[in-house]
């Protein structure tokens, strides 16, 4: 048997058991694929990174990530979360008050920007998908009735993972959102925009832009309470729909978990270069709430 370690970190939080929990294994040599998928499972997070050492010599550090039934190809909370583990480990040093790293993920090459408090990760850029015309249904597969949809489309939106972006008339209808598995699994599952983000412009917190929720059930995530890549998605829908006006940078903060007890803040940056998005970045804070070992049979 073999002992591996891992940090217990709470990202998107500044102090313990709100935001987003992420288990990380800082040092993954030997694990196959399968027992790092058992695992994850084991552990039941959202989701977990096992670090291995970077295939390019560029990069600083190969980083895959599991959801518990998963494995996914990118993610803003786990990314930051890792980045945030080999800090304390000394993996990442802190030379100067502002360090850049690049992970090498599924994706691809993911830059990582750490500025004490915060650490950020840039998104691949929007992709606008199509505008989703079933609103009843969708009403329905969240618990709603139409009315409690607010005036805007429906919109698939993509920053490497795609999100069905739903707006909500208030904070009141967010928190009667009961989801609805079976709906979802006859209407989403098997569409390009499975993971389902409902959010309201009403927020519980004055300097957040938005209040948000996000539905994951094909990831093994009933409800998440950060969520990172789903961030960049609403603040491009934000702004493709005038509710932000950047010029030509847009900073805003949105709240999440805050209804199932982990309020989460997660901020967004983004830069426009006329009516195209430059850039768009996505970060937190994070805070660590415990450590762990696991035993794995591991051939020598």
């Amino acid at each position: 048997m073999k002992t591996y370690n891992y940090h217990l970190l709470d990202v998107f939080s500044n102090v313990p058991f709100g935001g987003n929990p992420l288990a990380v294994f800082t040092d993954a040599r030997g694990l196959s694929d399968e027992q790092m998928k058992s695992i994850a499972r084991e552990l039941n997070l959202s989701e977990t990174t096992f670090v291995l050492p970077a295939r390019d010599r560029s990069h600083h550090s190969w980083v895959r990530i599991f959801t518990p039934l998963a494995e996914v190809t990118s993610g803003g909370h786990p990314t930051i979360g890792t980045a945030h583990a080999l800090a304390l480990e000394e993996r990442v040093r802190r030379e100067t008050a502002r360090q850049r790293v690049v992970f090498e993920e599924g994706i691809g090459p993911v830059s990582v920007l750490m500025e004490a408090p915060m650490i950020t990760v840039r998104l691949p850029l929007p992709e606008f998908g199509p505008i989703f015309e079933q609103r009843e249904a969708v009403a329905a597969m969240l618990g709603l009735e139409p009315i409690h949809l607010a005036a805007g489309p429906i919109h698939s939106i993509a920053c490497g993972v795609s999100y069905l972006v739903v707006p909500i008339v208030d904070l009141e209808a967010m928190t009667r959102i009961r989801f609805r598995i079976d709906i979802w699994d006859r209407m989403l599952r098997h569409s390009p925009h499975p993971h389902v983000l409902p959010f309201s412009l009403e927020t519980r917190f004055p300097e957040c832009a938005a209040h948000a929720r996000m539905f994951a059930p094909g990831l093994g995530v009933y409800e998440d309470p950060a969520t990172a890549g789903a961030a960049g998605p609403l603040a491009a829908y934000l702004i493709r729909y005038g509710v932000i006006k950047p010029d030509p940078r847009a900073q805003l903060i949105v709240e999440q978990g805050i209804e199932i007890e982990r309020p989460s803040f997660i901020h967004v940056s983004a830069e426009m270069d006329g009516e195209r998005f430059a850039s768009i970045r996505v970060g937190g804070q994070c805070v660590v709430v415990g450590k762990g070992q696991i035993h794995v049979n591991v051939p020598d």
